[in-house]
């Protein structure tokens, strides 16, 4: 018979409590079928990075949902507050999160490569953290919003609209993220830099994306946007940490 891992044994047991202490309360904040993927994503964290890893992304899922709401009545109001109350459903778990559960996973598998992995997990939750703080932000309270292509003022909530309170948020969104990695040991002090660096361009690429090209093909829906540009801060990221040798 094999033996399982503590860890994973911590995982389960850990996630499996959670998921249903939410359902017995009535949580909004996930779908019953985005909470269930939430739960193998927390599964998959814990059981290849720990407490470490999977805290980092409760981090995330924390001040992602705390922005969402802000300002939620005048968004609401304009038509561009999220759907489903802003309740997660499995599109918004993977869209946000692959990419971490793909470095975390790695990290695990590949231990000479582990420092580097954690910095591109990190980087792609700050990133992802960055863009829901600028977007939620900038729809609530940002006073005037610019196509990023040609600077002309647009309508706030348009895709690849960005503003100065929106940007701002997203900045402070990451630095949050990155000293949360820090803080709990998942990368080093020196990585910090190149973290703000690879959301700030990540995210911005987004915006691009959003405007360029997103009402031009309908499989480029928000979700697949955010998987790319998660993938491009964790690339950026590692590339940056590779080039200084700081991981």
């Amino acid at each position: 018979m094999l033996a399982v891992p503590p860890q994973t044994l911590q995982a389960f047991g850990l996630n499996s409590g959670l998921a249903a202490i939410g359902t017995a309360k009535g949580q909004k904040v996930l779908t019953p079928t985005g909470l269930a993927h939430a739960w193998a994503l927390g599964v998959i964290l814990w059981g290849s990075l720990g407490w470490r890893g999977w805290s980092t992304c409760v981090c995330y899922f924390a001040g992602g949902v705390l922005v969402t709401k802000l300002g939620k009545a005048k968004k609401e109001a304009l038509g561009i507050a999220e759907g489903r109350g802003g309740m997660r459903g499995p599109e918004n778990v993977w869209g946000s999160a692959a990419t971490c559960a793909a470095c975390a996973l790695a990290s695990a598998s590949l231990p000479a490569r582990s420092a580097l992995l954690k910095v591109g997990f990190v980087a792609a939750l700050a990133t992802k953290l960055s863009d829901t703080c600028a977007s939620e932000i900038g729809k609530a309270y940002g006073t005037k919003t610019y196509l990023i292509t040609t600077l002309r003022e647009c309508k706030a909530g348009e895709e690849g609209g960005v503003s100065l309170e929106g940007t701002s948020a997203g900045v402070v969104g990451s630095i949050v993220l990155s000293l949360f990695g820090y803080a709990c040991g998942l990368v080093s002090r020196a990585a910090v830099l190149p973290l703000l660096l690879a959301a700030f361009i990540a995210t911005n690429i987004e915006s691009l994306i959003g405007a360029v090209a997103q009402n031009n093909f309908k499989l480029l829906t928000n979700e697949v946007v955010n998987f790319i540009m998660t993938v491009i801060g964790a690339m950026i990221g590692m590339a940056l940490s590779a080039f200084l040798r700081i991981a």
